[in-house]
């Protein structure tokens, strides 16, 4: 058995089985990505079968929706809960770089009222976020590796974390901010890759 980090994926576990005769991919419940090989491939094929199922992992990972209290929302905010007998509903309110949901004391921060009001906040944080850091990353990584594309904007998608044009127009989930920066990175120069070719044959991970 070997663990291995995909970037924009995670953890993904490698596990030869002697009974195994073809490589196949698994997402279980808690999210836990296992890729079942023979027992003779060498690791490197169970990698390469994951690289060419990455559209349909990031399309069918479930992403944990539940936002904790001091839990970080990108790379400048913390987001807080408050149980406050004055509130009639959650509201929410931004303080510098704090965060904060206040809610009724009948119910809790799991509760589905609290946790939309604390997604919405926390989107609107990483949206300007990303929008204040990404372009800017994007045009520096753009130059230093000799790559060109037509427009860059930052929207929040479902199943990917970027995407790229057949006109090479950028899109960027922003959601990238909650990834450290060298995964952020990653995303970027795999996006600004597909400016030369869109798709994820020999030729893009050559360019890669």
């Amino acid at each position: 058995m070997k663990l291995i980090t995909v970037p924009e994926i995670g953890e993904v576990q490698l596990q030869k089985h002697a009974k195994s005769r073809s490589i196949r991919l698994s997402i279980k419940g808690d999210g836990k990505i296992t890729v079942t090989m023979p027992k003779w491939a060498p690791y490197s094929a169970g990698v390469a079968f994951v690289r060419s199922k990455h559209d349909w992992i990031l399309a069918n990972m479930q992403p944990v929706t539940s936002i904790q209290n001091g839990q970080a929302i990108g790379k400048f905010h913390h987001i807080y809960f408050r149980a406050s007998s004055e509130s009639t509903s959650p509201t929410t309110r931004q303080k510098g770089s704090e965060l904060w949901v206040t809610y009724p004391e009948g119910l809790s921060t799991a509760s589905s009222e609290v946790q939309k009001s604390a997604q919405t906040i926390a989107k609107r944080a990483l949206r300007t976020q990303a929008e204040n850091l990404l372009p800017k990353r994007l045009a520096d990584l753009a130059k230093k590796y000799d790559f060109s594309y037509k427009s860059v904007s930052v929207r929040q998608l479902k199943a990917r974390w970027g995407s790229c044009s057949s006109n090479s127009d950028i899109t960027l989930n922003f959601f990238l901010m909650q990834l450290p920066w060298d995964l952020i990175d990653y995303v970027l120069l795999h996006e600004l890759t597909h400016t030369k070719a869109l798709h994820h044959g020999p030729e893009f991970w050559e360019i890669f």
